[in-house]
Order: structure tokens, then C-alpha cells, then sequence
């Protein structure tokens, strides 16, 4: 099943209604769904670096992702910061899985 947001309305509506949690190379929106599933959408903005380094991040994110217990009956956007492109994988997984445990605390 793909759990990808696509659509730039579904990430202006996260932006707007979602809650946010942050940690120092990134933000996570969410929102509830109605839906049984989880979606995710990944924001890498030009300020990373150039296509082939956003690229590169969004792939590792796609991979942290799916070995990450995502909670269900949310949609979520991933926003890296200026440095996330540095991190080494080991600390950027580290790092989500954190940024996951903090909305899950609050939720």
C-alpha cells in the first residue's frame, strides 16, 4: 500500500490544521483521518542542497519510515531543516523515532 501524500491541497491542509512537533533537524505535522491507514508526505526544501541531495534525503526518510511504527488514523508531513542533509543515517533514524515518541506522548 502506498502511504504517500501527494497533493499539494492535502499538505496546505496539514500546514494549517496540523498540529507540530519539532526537533532540531525537523518538523512533523499531523493530522487526524478518518482513514484506517497512515500517510506521509516529505518537504525538502531548495535550501537542502541541490535535486540529487533532496533526493538522497527523501529516500532515507522513505526508509526510516518503513521501519518505523507509524501510528495509524493520521496524516503526517516530514519537513527537514537546513543540516538534516549532514546527519548520518544511524542519527537521523534516531532522531524520527524521537520526534514520533514526542507526538505520541502528547496524542
Amino acid at each position: 500500500m502506498d502511504h504517500r501524500l501527494k497533493k499539494n491541497s492535502q499538505f496546505s491542509y496539514i500546514y494549517k490544521k496540523g498540529e507540530r512537533f519539532s526537533t532540531e533537524h525537523f518538523t512533523l505535522f499531523v493530522v487526524k483521518s478518518r482513514f484506517e491507514c497512515y500517510k506521509i508526505g516529505f518537504s525538502v526544501n531548495k535550501k537542502i542542497g541541490k535535486a540529487h541531495i533532496r533526493n538522497k534525503l527523501k529516500r532515507r526518510l522513505r526508509e526510516i519510515i518503513r521501519k518505523t511504527n507509524v501510528p495509524p488514523y493520521k496524516n503526517y508531513v516530514l519537513m527537514a531543516r537546513e543540516g538534516a542533509e549532514a546527519v548520518e543515517f544511524a542519527a537521523l533514524e534516531k532522531e524520527i523515532k524521537r520526534l514520533f515518541e514526542k507526538h505520541e506522548k502528547h496524542s
